[in-house]
């Protein structure tokens, strides 16, 4: 229910060995997210859509994080030429291509053919899916945010909308109910920003808001050391501390709502709960790795979420 950065991580052997099918070895990343993608409880058509939604936002983020499959096959599939394929701005602009092809025709990547049906079933319209690749558009010109607001506003074009797709696809969508997900949405992308300090930093990007830094008088060479000191660690400690706030906004969606639709909801705060916990475990140190929750931390929290004891 927020960007979904899996990938950002190596390549695994498996994907390695499955290049040959991006779809795939796309699809199989949902196993790492920090939250359920679309666990066995659902109905059938809901995880149908959910897988088909999610295969959409982790290959846009795969193309701006420079994670695709090695061989080239998702730029074979888009179009691209050998010659060009490492041109991130060039990929998405033919993924952009291939999106629009959802609408009117019949598109060239397979997850993207495998999105039509949602799409039409659940009356689907451009506007989140141009949103997430504006997101990693920007990722490919913007390494730097300023103030904490120009962070949510990043978070608007690259986390609210899968959020807003999954209340679309599952029928439920209303104006607080979209403003609640968009506060969990954001938290989930910000825990995962925290997680991912060093990676990022590795890739020339920083996420921290620039103010903030300032005034816990951290600057960028404080994140490039193997494990953080005590400004690094407040700085973090106060982020954090944010998506606890922003996690409480949005928890209340998850009573709004019944049945299974409240399990998978709640699997969603409860992922972002307990990735907080496990920074908080570590002391605010995330430059050594990113902390992860175990699955006992996440059923906690999720049983947590469920009574609204949040």
């Amino acid at each position: 229910m927020c960007r979904l950065r899996a990938g950002r991580r190596a390549v695994t052997e498996a994907a390695t060995v499955s290049a040959g099918d991006p779809e795939r070895v796309t699809l199989d990343k949902a196993a790492d997210e920090n939250f359920p993608v679309a666990p066995f409880f659902l109905p059938r058509d809901w995880r149908a859509d959910l897988m088909a939604v999610y295969g959409f936002a982790r290959l846009v983020d795969d193309i701006g994080d420079g994670d695709l499959a090695p061989g080239g096959a998702d730029a074979r599939l888009l179009g691209v030429s050998p010659d060009e394929a490492e041109d991130r701005l060039i990929l998405l602009d033919a993924f952009e291509a291939d999106l629009r092809r959802v609408f009117d025709a019949t598109p060239r990547h397979p997850l993207l053919r495998r999105l039509q049906p949602t799409v039409r079933r659940a009356g689907l319209t451009p506007e989140p899916f141009l949103g997430l690749i504006a997101a990693n558009r920007q990722d490919q010109l913007v390494t730097r945010y300023e103030t904490y607001d120009d962070l949510l506003a990043y978070c608007e074009l690259s986390a609210n909308p899968v959020g807003r797709l999954v209340l679309a696809v599952t029928g439920t969508a209303t104006p607080e109910r979209v403003r609640r997900s968009d506060a969990i949405c954001t938290a989930l992308q910000i825990v995962e920003h925290l997680q991912d300090i060093a990676e990022d930093l590795r890739r020339d990007r920083i996420y921290l808001p620039a103010e903030d830094m300032k005034r816990f008088h951290v600057q960028e060479a404080d994140l490039a050391t193997k494990t953080a000191g005590a400004s690094v660690r407040a700085l973090v400690a106060c982020e954090a501390e944010r998506v606890r706030g922003l996690l409480n906004e949005g928890a209340p969606l998850v009573g709004s709502v019944h049945g299974r639709l409240r399990l998978l909801l709640a699997g969603f705060v409860a992922g972002g709960r307990a990735a907080i916990h496990a920074i908080a475990a570590a002391e605010y140190d995330v430059l050594p790795g990113p902390p992860r929750p175990g699955k006992l931390r996440l059923l906690r929290e999720a049983g947590v979420t469920l009574r609204g004891e949040g």
